[in-house]
């Protein structure tokens, strides 16, 4: 199992990282299209070649083939909004604000899975990238389309634990050469 290839990998002084990333995924209460779809959402975003080369094989195991698409695709699309959007906020003149975007979006009209994933793993990923104008948007879709903020949150502890996993083992890797 490559979870567990993962968490032997990371270092004692990260026992906590270890713990939690058994517990969040292990232990996760959502459903599996939206905890392995959140996983590899994740671990695109983190980044972190080791995370994505351990948790993709079990996140393709776990996922319709439309639905390991569309993860990839949340991290994709994300990986674009959430500079954009971050950069609109982050700048003092509100006239960006009233500008066009421009840019194309389609998949989260039409991501080819249920649209509460889709946003589940979009916000995932915007926690990742700390985008917190895509968040606020990505949270009120899902909480008007009556998604608890027990799910939220849940999906955002795996964005917390597979960023830290994947920093800390490249930071380990970086170190060791």
């Amino acid at each position: 199992m490559a979870l567990d290839e993962l968490k032997s990998a990371i270092p004692d002084f990260a026992k906590d990282l270890k713990l939690n990333l058994g517990s969040v995924i292990g232990n996760s209460e959502l459903p599996q299209q939206q905890l392995w779809g959140t996983v590899l959402a994740c671990a695109i975003a983190s980044r972190s070649p080791k995370v994505l080369k351990e948790l993709e094989p079990e996140a393709q195991a776990n996922l319709k083939p439309e639905a390991y698409q569309a993860a990839k695709s949340a991290a994709a699309i994300m990986a674009m909004n959430n500079v954009f959007y971050r950069t609109r906020h982050l700048l003092s003149d509100p006239e960006y604000g009233t500008m066009r975007a421009g840019l194309r979006m389609n998949v989260i009209g039409k991501p080819g899975v249920d649209k509460v994933d889709f946003e589940l793993w979009s916000l995932a990923v915007s926690a990742i990238n700390g985008c917190g104008q895509c968040l606020d948007s990505h949270e009120q879709v899902l909480r008007q389309a009556g998604v608890d903020r027990e799910t939220i949150q849940e999906a955002v502890k795996i964005a917390a634990v597979i960023q830290a996993v994947g920093v800390t083992l490249d930071a380990e890797a970086v170190l060791a050469e």
